[in-house]
């Protein structure tokens, strides 16, 4: 009797333990994709540089896609209401990504801003349904930029 119970309690545990979520296990959606992957589009932006905190609006005067599939992230930027003449905004970028749990790491090959290129973003994600946050410091030490970005998407296909 003690060593049913015995044998009953470990098989409880050992199915405990796999039910148990592996941090560094990456979730994927029912099509075998990882959830990260697909289209989304910028909501808002906070910067918090030296004690300020700046919030942006991405669905009034400008709009922002970032499109990322297996092995590449692309983004897009331009203002809503474009002026005629050469102030139009128009920014674009991209490159190659790495994943590891919750953290996603951007490796800028392409950017309208070549000094910016060839430089390493590493970023925490959450997604909470239709929703990603990224989270993390943007440096770019060779123009003396540093600062602690929040990002909000909506998704808008997979």
């Amino acid at each position: 009797m003690v060593k049913v119970k015995l044998l009953l309690n470990t098989i409880i545990i050992i199915l405990l333990i796999g039910c148990i979520k592996d941090p560094k296990k990456l979730e994927v959606s029912e099509k075998g994709q990882h959830l990260i992957v697909g289209t989304w589009k910028l909501i808002s932006g906070t910067i918090i540089q030296d004690g300020d905190t700046t919030v942006t609006n991405y669905t009034t005067d400008q709009e922002m896609i970032k499109i990322i599939n297996a092995t590449h992230f692309a983004f897009l930027r331009h203002d809503l209401n474009a002026p005629e003449d050469t102030s139009k905004l128009f920014v674009a970028g991209g490159g190659t990504y790495t994943l590891e749990g919750n953290v996603y790491t951007e490796h800028l090959e392409y950017f309208t801003l070549r000094e910016w290129e060839g430089n390493h973003f590493e970023l925490t994600f959450t997604i909470d349904g239709d929703t990603l946050i990224t989270r993390g410091v943007e440096e770019v030490a060779d123009l003396n930029v540093k600062y602690y970005n929040i990002e909000k998407y909506y998704r808008l296909s997979r």
